[in-house]
């Protein structure tokens, strides 16, 4: 009679062989796995939309309750169109929304085309794009409050650098901030160059995206200088320029710091009072919490109209 084999049969061989069972799936589906495994993205999500809803929705919410709401001694009472009233007969109402388009239209006549112009100098230099891309972008570096005080320094009628330069060729001195008819294209000089070096390095970038082929072509069919921006330049940044352009305008109907710091806000005659240091009249010196915050409102369904607008018929075009 022969011993019984030591050696494991093959089905217990195959039993050991196995892998071990996967883990149970946690409980709750699909979506507690998902939340198991992406915790840490979805808190930095629920922070961001936390910041949000604390510091940019909350406040619109309250800006639209603020509008038909009228504050007596911390008592709050609803009163209806009242405040947008108040805000229509305020003889200042109309005088702000003149001086704020006029502000658009100067920012854009200088802000926007001067930056455009000082990337093209810059992006058809061979030495020192770098050097000029820092000395471009400086101003934007610096705290607006400084700069405009820069600029008030150099407005300044009795020991400013502009009229010691006018002076010294003969020309004769300016009222930079004290003239009714200088004051605001003060202004807009002062920021177009507090602001031009973001919107310089954009279209830098977008310049330096245009294929040399394009212009290339442009040059063997004759093509000047002239020829080649309007017809390969512009068209090749069209949409930045659109981009660009729909920004600059929502920032510039928000002006505020330039004018209150340069010429008080109001500036003589009324000549630099805008919509942004009107609410801010309401509020801080009127105390018309609600006057204040139906203007805001109005400015707030005016740029949203406008962009919305501008975002439809962009989009029309490039269908």
């Amino acid at each position: 009679m022969s011993a019984p084999s030591l050696t494991p049969s093959k089905t217990a061989r195959a039993r050991h062989a196995q892998p071990p069972p996967d883990d149970p799936p946690p409980p709750g589906g699909s979506f507690a796995r998902s939340l198991k495994r992406n915790l840490t993205a979805h808190g930095f999500l629920i922070g961001a939309v936390l910041c949000f809803a604390f510091f940019s929705w909350y406040p619109m919410v309250r800006e639209f309750l603020l509008a038909f709401q009228k504050t007596d001694q911390g008592e709050v009472s609803w009163v209806g169109l009242d405040n947008l009233r108040t805000v229509f007969n305020d003889p200042a109402f109309w005088q702000a929304w003149r001086n704020t388009l006029l502000f658009t239209v100067l920012a854009l006549v200088l802000g926007f085309a001067v930056p455009f112009a000082v990337a093209l100098v810059i992006n058809e230099l061979r030495h020192g794009k770098g050097y000029l891309r820092l000395l471009v972008y400086l101003p934007v570096m610096l705290p607006p409050v400084a700069a405009v005080l820069l600029f008030k320094y150099l407005y300044d009628p009795g020991y400013g650098l502009l009229n010691e330069l006018l002076g010294s060729v003969g020309l004769p001195e300016q009222q930079w901030l004290q003239d009714p008819d200088l004051s605001m294209l003060s202004v807009v000089i002062a920021s177009t160059w507090m602001n031009m070096g973001g919107a310089a390095l954009i279209y830098l970038a977008a310049l330096q995206g245009i294929p040399g082929e394009l212009y290339e072509a442009a040059e063997l069919d004759g093509a000047g200088l002239f020829r080649k921006i309007w017809h390969v330049t512009i068209p090749q940044t069209r949409l930045i320029l659109s981009l660009l352009l729909l920004m600059q305008i929502i920032a510039t109907m928000q002006v505020f710091v330039e004018p209150f710091l340069l010429t008080g806000g109001a500036g003589p005659e009324g000549s630099t009072t805008t919509v942004v240091y009107l609410i801010y009249q309401y509020a801080f010196n009127f105390n018309n919490y609600g006057a204040a915050a139906a203007l805001g409102l109005l400015l707030l369904v005016l740029l949203a109209g406008f962009s919305a607008a501008y975002v439809k018929l962009n989009r029309a075009e490039n269908e």
